[in-house]
């Protein structure tokens, strides 16, 4: 099944789609077909930042599945960059914008009430 993810860092997003038994690794190539940055030079995680996600493991295994990514609500997963001292960039997520709100003649009209008599 399909996961629709949203790759997030800094202010770049990255919208992709992979399968649940996707490994971590594999959408590292992904990325770096985007990013030009080599896998080994990039550290994917949960949108908090509380869980590094392993090289290794399949999507599925970090809660990534067709019922919790789907096109309209993707998942987020962020992602930092090695630096020039080895060290992994602290996780910096610009928060995204909100829409602007609807003009007046977008916006759902009240029913009009006619008066019976």
């Amino acid at each position: 099944m399909d996961v629709f993810l949203m790759v997030r860092r800094k202010k770049t997003t990255i919208f992709t789609d992979a399968k649940e038994t996707t490994t971590v690794r594999e959408l590292k190539k992904i990325i770096q077909g985007i990013m030009k940055v080599e896998p080994e030079n990039q550290q994917l995680m949960n949108q908090d930042g509380t869980e590094v996600f392993d090289d290794d493991k399949p999507l599925s295994e970090y809660g990534l599945s067709a019922q919790s990514a789907r096109a309209q609500s993707p998942s987020t997963v962020a992602l930092v960059f090695r630096q020039e001292n080895g060290e992994f960039e602290p996780l910096e997520l610009t928060p995204l914008s909100s829409p602007p709100e609807l003009p007046e003649v977008m916006k759902p009209q009240e029913p009009h009430q006619q008066d019976v008599n």
